[in-house]
Order: C-alpha cells, then structure tokens, then sequence
C-alpha cells in the first residue's frame, strides 16, 4: 500500500500532509548535513600525509636560556630531538600496558575518538568551570603532535576529528601504536620510548622493567616537568605508583606485582645533556612553562636572558663543592646558596644542592628527596611539594626585632637574660616538661647555657642571645612578626595560629629564596622587590615579548633597617659570641650578617648582605637527620665568607650613614 495512503489511514488526511512535510525536510536536512560532513572529511582527509611521515624527525626551534650577559648558554631546553625507531614488538607489553593504563586504556576498542573520555572530560570541565581534562586517544594524540598545531580554534579540533579518524581506517591499531611509542616526547628533546630509556637508564627499551615501564609513562602527561633530572622527582614517583595501581585495575598485572614494583627503588643515570647553572636554569625551566606551557616552548625558539652572574656562580659552585666536601666530617652532607642583588631582586647565583651531577649519592634503599643525605636534583633553595622549606634558627631573629622597634623598643631598651619559664602554667623554675593541661612547658636555653643579666636589645641581637629574644617576640607579637615576615617575602608562614614563641628561635619552615630575598629589604632600607630570575624573552625574529619591570615597594621604615643593620654589621657587639676573627668579619667591608642553628643542630644557616648583594648559605641533611654538634656559623659561615669575599669586590664597601640613636651600648 503506497506510503500517503497508509499515512492518511493512521493520521488522517490533513495531518499526513504535515507529516509528509516534516519528513521531507528532515530527510532534505539529512541529506544537506550528510554531504557537508562528507565534504569536510574529504577536504580534511586529503590533508593526511604518507605513512612515512610519522617516522620521521619533526623540526622543532630550541628555547635556549642565557646568563644575563647573554654570551653564555646555559640550557638549551629541546634542542635537535633524540630518537630511535623501534618496531612494536621489542617495546616489552609492560610498557605497552602503562601507557595504555595512562594514556588510553580502550586503545583497542575504539575507532579513534573515545566518547566516553570525551563526555566525561566535558562533564569535569563543567564541574570545575575550566577547560583542564583532555580526553584525547593516542590517535589524537599522534594526530595533534605530528601534523597540527595546539591553537584551540574549530579548524584545528575538526582537522584532528577528521584526520583521526582516516588514521585509524587507513591503519591498523599495532601500526599506530607504533608510531605513538616512537613519537611521544618524554622529557627534554628525547623522543619516543627507546630514546627515552638509553636517556634515562641506559638500556634498550626491551630491557625494561615493570616499574621503569610505568615511570616512562607516567612522562607524557607533563614530560618537561616531571622529567627524572628536574625537581620535580617525587611527583614523577607518585604518578608511577599511580600508572601501576591503574595497571592492576585494567587486569594488565596483579595487586603483588604492584607492590613489588612500588618498593623497587628506581636508579636513573647521569645526564648527559650539557647544562650550566642546573638549580637555577629549573627554575626558569619551570616559570617559562606556567606562562607559556611545554608545546609553545619546543617550537617557539624563544631566547631568554637570565639574571644570573655566571662567574659568580660558577665561583659559588666551585667553592660550595670544596667546603660541603669537608663538612662531611661533620655529618653534613649537603649545601646550597642563593644570591640576589637586593635593588633589583635580580637573583645573581643560585645553587639548590652541592652537586648536581653526582652519581653515588644515593645510599642503597632511598628513594630521591626521601630519606636521604644528600639528593643532588632536589632545590633547596626554592623547596619543593613535599619538602617545601627548612628552619631557620635564630637567623628568623631579625624579623621579630623589627616588630619590636615598630612598637618603641631602642637598641638601647633593657632586657634581663635569665632563666624564664614562658608558659604561665608551668613552674618558674623551669623545672617541668607539661603544664597540668598537658601542655609543653617553655623555658629555652642560651647556645652557651650562660645567663648575663641585664642586656640591651643591640648586644641580644648581636650576640644572638635566645631568652631574650624569646622576650622580644613575646612584646613585638607571634602574628604581628608573620605579617611583617611576609610582607618581606617569606611565603611559607600560612596560619599564625600555627606557631608559638619558639618562631623566633626558628620554629617555622622558610625557602632559602625567600629568606635571602627578605634580608634583602635591611640591605634596601626597607624596599622590596621580590626575586627575579628572567631579564628579558625575545621571540625567534628578535622581538622582545617579556622584559623584567618590577619597580621596588615600602615595607618597613628606612630607621628600624638603618637600626638592624648597625647591629648585624657590628663585629665587635657579637665578638664575645662568635670572636672577631670568625668567617662572618670582613675587615675592608662593612656586611650585616646573621646565623642560625636549628634544635638538634638539623640546619646551619649564614644570611648576610650589604647594599648591593645579599647571600644566603643553608648546610644540612635532606633527611632532617642532625649534623655534628657544631652552630651554622661553622659549617655555613666558611661557604659564605668565601663567596661574598669574591663578590664584594665588584660593589661599594659601606651601608647608608647610621642613625644617631642606634649606636653601641
């Protein structure tokens, strides 16, 4: 029976007739929309190039970082790429696994796009009002990588749509699959997974273990930041243990296999990329990726011109090698330095731990940055997410003394230094150890043990007296130090609520960064400007597209700087303490300086400045674990003494004129 007919039996005459017109235009808007799609896959797909050209070298523009002259390179961060083809059946199923689990684990089951990721990544996105998860399949992946740009536009996105999909008609799911494990980035300009495992173990890629596999692709979600010679190796190690906890849940291993592998301590091999500054040229690393991301970096050929003084860094190296290397004998087994020029907050050497390229210093069963002496990748300096600072000791003194002239004491203002109890609940004797709510009593203790008497403000400064400090921050106020502390740029005091009176003897963690950028603002009379790693970026045809123009900020008034600066300049005020000849006097120059020794003697520090360079020196263990039973002026002040000896040729020889109040009592 023709279709009107049966249309007008079911529907009625004039309602057939309305039908009749709806399906004629669906079918008409069918047909439009089917050839507009098969006209754009056709005019898309003729835009795929030959199989071959998956297999061969792409041509990529090196970012390369300089020293502030700029006749020195010191990174060049992808340079010509690493690679080295390898047909899929040498690549071991564990790492074909791990990537699947990281990367795409329904590889096998789709026909190039992943719906599922696609809905559940936009679904993310919504949740968070950002667009950070990607559900992007290694087809789209290779796709994107060889042959498009990441410019988000709707050409782009259909291009990759299109292209995707006649990849995976033309091809089969092994060959792209291949191609991938031959073509993703893993760090640096090593590319694909044979390059990557000679970089990064020193073997051929067949020779992969299950957690060497797992950590290889835990790579590709951030190659360049998580890279095994950056800073950033506990974050890689989470993400491994994370690539194989996802492994087990696929069915690829068992639960076992899994904590076999996690225990594994994993050994990478020396680099073998040249790099100067390493410490620091991360660190730029790092900036120039949260401004531009990893892609926009590998194809720009940008030219970056640092801040840092290569002579003095180099200088800083050579010396910080020599002394660390002595004070092992003092169960210290580590070091680092950074140095700023307090006008500009440029960052003129910064060397996160003593030796970068050391190969035998992890002692057997510790994993980097856990557990160990020493860890030469880690940046003490800046810190990182699971260790993100130290403690200072009494070199946090200065802050809370400024508090105090702030609220009217003088260099001058008497203190007694006498065995106090600082809980109220306790004993006055300072004979008890908790309070009867169960509190910590609080009766600190001169590194000497002596008690003086009477002492002014100037001389318990400058002799880095303990009890009458704790007095002075006790007056000046735990949360009104914090805020002055942060106001100078230490970043890691959050909550004040947090510490007590002990935060003048250093009971809270700071960068040496930070610190050493903070001093700086004594040095400017009270100016800050926080610390500047990058002068200027220009792009491949010259063009400047970032330039360094910070301009300095009040933060404490030029006569309690004037006031800090007398007594931390004065050898004679602190000679009953640390004599007149130790490593913090410079006899041609006048240089404020301060020491600090943490509980246990965990942390040795020697911070000190003039007008024009301010240094910080930081001796320890990565593990906590103490040092030898010697203050930081006897293990950091050598370190220090010897760099700014050097660097203090270059600059003036006096502070401003000082205050007629503050002189000596």
């Amino acid at each position: 029976m023709p279709y009107r007919k049966i249309s007008r039996l079911i529907f009625g005459k004039k309602e057939s007739s309305k039908l009749s017109k709806t399906l004629r235009a669906l079918f008409l808007a069918f047909i439009v929309f089917f050839f507009i799609g098969m006209g754009t896959f056709i005019f898309f797909a003729k835009d795929l190039p030959r199989p071959e050209k998956f297999t061969e070298s792409q041509v990529a523009q090196s970012t390369k970082i300089y020293d502030r002259t700029g006749q020195v390179l010191l990174y060049d961060i992808y340079g010509d790429e690493r690679r080295t083809i390898v047909p899929l059946s040498t690549v071991p199923n564990n790492l074909k696994n791990a990537i699947l689990a990281a990367e795409d684990a329904n590889f096998y089951h789709h026909f190039g796009i992943d719906l599922k990721s696609i809905v559940r990544s936009i679904l993310m996105d919504l949740k968070i009002r950002k667009p950070i998860y990607g559900g992007s399949t290694i087809s789209q992946q290779l796709i994107r990588s060889t042959f498009l740009t990441t410019n988000k536009t709707l050409s782009r996105k259909i291009k990759e749509l299109v292209l995707t999909l006649e990849l995976e008609r033309r091809y089969s799911k092994d060959q792209i699959l291949e191609w991938y494990l031959n073509q993703v980035p893993l760090g640096g300009n090593i590319y694909g997974v044979e390059a990557a495992s000679q970089t990064y173990f020193r073997k051929s890629v067949s020779e992969l273990s299950l957690e060497e596999s797992a950590l290889l692709a835990s790579l590709i979600k951030a190659p360049s930041y998580l890279s095994p010679s950056g800073s950033h190796q506990d974050e890689l190690l989470a993400r491994k243990d994370y690539v194989l906890g996802r492994m087990a849940k696929l069915g690829f291993i068992t639960e076992e296999e899994v904590k076999t592998a996690e225990e594994k301590v994993i050994q990478f091999s020396p680099i073998t990329q040249p790099i100067k500054a390493p410490h620091f040229v991360m660190y730029v690393k790092d900036i120039l990726e949260q401004k531009y991301g990893e892609d926009f970096l590998k194809t720009a050929g940008l030219k970056v011109y640092t801040t840092l003084d290569w002579d003095l860094q180099y200088f800083a190296e050579t010396t910080i090698e020599e002394i660390a290397k002595s004070n092992e004998g003092y169960n210290a087994y580590n070091a680092a330095l950074v140095s700023i020029d307090p006008k500009t907050g440029e960052i003129l050497s910064m060397i996160g731990s003593k030796d970068w390229f050391a190969t035998d210093s992890y002692p057997k069963g510790c994993q980097p940055g856990i557990n160990c002496l020493f860890d030469p990748k880690l940046n003490v300096a800046t810190g990182t997410s699971s260790l993100p600072g130290r403690q200072p000791g009494s070199a946090f003194k200065p802050f809370a003394y400024s508090v105090a002239f702030e609220k009217g004491y003088t260099p001058n203002t008497i203190l007694v230094d006498e065995k106090t109890e600082f809980n109220p609940n306790c004993d006055p004797s300072g004979t008890q150890e908790k309070d009867k709510y169960g509190l910590d009593c609080y009766h600190p203790e001169n590194y000497d043990g002596r008690f003086r008497g009477q002492v002014t403000v100037y001389q318990s400064l400058a002799q880095s007296l303990n009890i009458p400090s704790v007095k002075v921050l006790a007056f000046a106020g735990v949360p009104e130090t914090i805020e002055l502390a942060q106001r100078m740029g230490i970043t890691t005091l959050k909550d004040p609520s947090n510490y007590g009176l002990s935060l003048v003897l250093g009971g809270g963690e700071v960068k040496l960064l930070d610190i050493t950028s903070a001093y700086g603002v004594f040095a400017t009379e009270g100016l800050k400007i926080p610390p500047v790693a990058i002068l200027k970026v220009e792009d491949s045809e010259g063009n400047i597209i970032e330039e360094n123009k910070k301009t300095p900020q009040r933060v404490l008034e030029s006569e309690i700087t004037r006031q800090i600066n007398n007594i931390l300049s004065d050898n004679e005020a602190r000679a009953p303490i640390f004599g007149r000849n130790s490593p913090l006097y410079f006899p041609e120059y006048q240089v404020a300086v301060k020491t600090g020794t943490t509980q246990d003697f965990r942390d040795g520090w020697a911070i000190g400045y003039t007008p024009s360079i301010a240094t910080g020196v930081w001796v320890g263990n990565n593990d906590n674990s103490p040092m030898a039973k010697e203050p930081g002026v006897v293990l950091s002040g050598p370190i220090f003494h010897r760099f700014m000896e050097k660097a203090l040729s270059e600059f003036p020889k006096e502070f401003s004129q000082k205050p007629s109040q503050n002189t000596p009592p």
